[in-house]
Formats: structure tokens, sequence, C-alpha cells
């Protein structure tokens, strides 16, 4: 017997041709080989070699067709700058009273889940929260895209097919595990629910916070919070450490003289605008004070965004973790400062 994906792609092929890179001008470089209908229909056979039921298949793929915003927002992405703008400029935009006030709000409403997620992955609570604000306001916002149709747009137009196509088989799995389809709605990038996980990660690090036997990354404070802490724990946080902390730079301090000497595999320029590692007791030595506790034991580096006169601070590992979760610069400073603020 016939699926209704397949009854609706063999009856879509002839029309395949005209969903090609000619109607859609914002894609750059042309890598589309085959038309949209017959591109999703290799998508649906690599899903059937990974095991992924007819049912899911349908319900994913039936009946899409590119989505022309998607496509004009992706290749829109600006390119990057030798000259970053100025880090104040982005913290005070992004650490405005209000997202403090509801950040502290949530905190303080679920503070009964907070020490078991805590307890179980070793990350602060206050940074779970800062994530979960910068990446939809607490819930407020997670986007109406329709993933299953960005993904396979993204996969369709070629710049990242093999990013997006993992993502929309990933999509498929998540159907199969009993995540309704119409749930699925999130950034123009795939991104979805409270933290704004991609498929994969859903897959692999959604998590049951509340115990009651289901993962809802949309729905549910706890799951949200629970999963943030296990995408931490599994990406290297080290409990009992801050992010980093502010610091005071003696006049006169060469920050060159302690460049980083190290090329990072991903996202160098994020990485080269950090010094050298050293012990908190080595900055010390060198003048250059951190203005909360931290153990002298602790490896950081130093990042004074702004240039000389400008607030500085030395980073921990924990602040590359957050780094993960976004790669910019920008992104987890504002994390860690809005952390910080939550918890005070």
């Amino acid at each position: 017997m016939k699926s209704r994906f397949r009854n609706f792609r063999l009856g879509s092929i002839a029309i395949g041709a005209a969903l090609s890179c000619a109607l859609f001008p914002a894609v750059r470089a042309c890598a589309q080989t085959e038309s949209f209908p017959a591109y999703m229909q290799t998508v649906a056979s690599h899903a059937r070699q990974q095991g992924v039921s007819e049912a899911a298949i349908n319900q994913t793929l039936a009946g899409l067709v590119p989505n022309q915003r998607v496509i004009e927002l992706d290749t829109a992405q600006p390119g990057r700058s030798n000259t970053p703008p100025p880090m104040s400029g982005y913290l005070s935009k992004h650490l405005g009273s209000s997202i403090i006030s509801r950040g502290r709000a949530k905190y303080h409403s679920l503070s009964s889940l907070l020490p078991s997620i805590e307890r179980r992955y070793g990350v602060p609570a206050s940074v779970l929260f800062a994530i979960w604000g910068h990446e939809t306001n607490y819930g407020g916002y997670t986007g109406n895209f329709d993933t299953a149709q960005s993904l396979a747009t993204l996969a369709w137009e070629g710049r990242r097919r093999d990013l997006f196509e993992g993502e929309l088989i990933a999509l498929m799995k998540m159907i199969d595990r009993g995540v309704p389809r119409s749930t699925l709605k999130g950034s123009w990038a795939g991104a979805i629910g409270n933290p704004q996980f991609l498929p994969s990660v859903y897959l692999r690090l959604a998590t049951d916070g509340d115990g009651n036997g289901t993962t809802d990354i949309f729905n549910s404070p706890a799951d949200t919070i629970a999963s943030i802490a296990r995408y931490f724990q599994d990406a290297g946080w080290r409990p009992g450490q801050p992010w980093g902390v502010l610091a005071s730079v003696p006049a006169g301090f060469d920050p060159a003289r302690y460049a980083t000497k190290l090329t990072a595999p991903s996202c160098a320029a994020v990485h080269a605008r950090h010094s050298q590692w050293m012990p908190i007791s080595q900055w010390r030595e060198l003048g250059v004070r951190p203005q909360a506790v931290i153990g002298d034991d602790v490896l950081a580096s130093l990042f004074q965004p702004d240039g000389p006169g400008t607030p500085a601070y030395l980073l921990t590992g924990n602040y590359r973790v957050i780094l993960q979760y976004n790669c910019s610069n920008y992104y987890a400073l504002s994390v860690g400062l809005l952390a910080d603020e939550i918890a005070r």
C-alpha cells in the first residue's frame, strides 16, 4: 500500500521543475541539482534508511514547498567584521531592567525545582535562566516558522545540506517519539522550544525535569531548565567555578604581551579576542585583580572587549561552555552578566 507521502510526491513531480532555484533569486549559489519535490524523495529515502517510520515521513514532508523568506534570512546573514562593534552597546540593549526582573521572577517562582536540578547537573540555575531569557524571553517568543518547512528549505537550498538534512530527519525521529507535528514551530533556522534546540540536540539531550514521563521543552519550565542543564553538563561545565569575573587592569598594562598563541578549531575569531590562559594567581602577580571570589588555581583568560579603560573580565572554561551554545562573545558575556544579575 502506498503511503500518503508517496502519493503526494508522485502527484507533484510534474510541477517539480517549477520549484527550482530559478524561482528563488535569493539563492546565491544554485546548489539545487534537482527539484524540491524530487529532493524530498531523496530525503525520505535517507530517512527510511535510518529507521524512520512512514507515518513520520508523511507527517513531516507531505505538502511542503520551499519558504522564500527562510532563504532570504539565511543568505542575508552578516559577514564577519574586522572591527567588532562595541560590547557596551550590545550589553545595554540586552541587559535591561525588564529581562533582569522577569528572570528573577521566574527564578523565584520555580525555586522548588531548582535545587535538585543544580545537584544533578552542577550548573547554577541562574545561568540556565539567563540562557532561557536570551533565547526566547523565558518562553515569550519561540518562533512561528514551521520547522519542517524551514529545515527542508535550508537543506534543499544546499549551502549546508548535510547539516539541515540531518536536522530534518532528526525532526522526523522526534515525531516517531511522540512529539506532535503541530508543536514543531520555531526559528527560521530550525531551532525549537524554550531553549531553542535543534532537533538533533533534542534527541540527544532533552530531559524530563519534572518526572511526569514526558519531555516537553515547549511548555514545561522544569523540562526546559533540566534540558539546558544537561546540555551544559555534556559540554563540560565545571561545577563550583564561575563563568568569569569582572577584573581591574593596572594602568599601562599591555594586553598584547599576553595575546593567545592558539588557533581554535571552530569560531576562531571569537576565541582570538581572548588572552593566553593563566592561573588567577599569575594574573594577580601581573596586577590584574578579580573583583569577585574565584580560586587562585582557576585557569582564566583576560578579555577587555572595548579596549583600555573599559570593563575587563577574567573568563574561565565555563565561559567557553556558554560559547558552545552560541559562539559569540556578545552572547556569552551577556548571558554571564544576566546570570549574575538574576542571582543577586
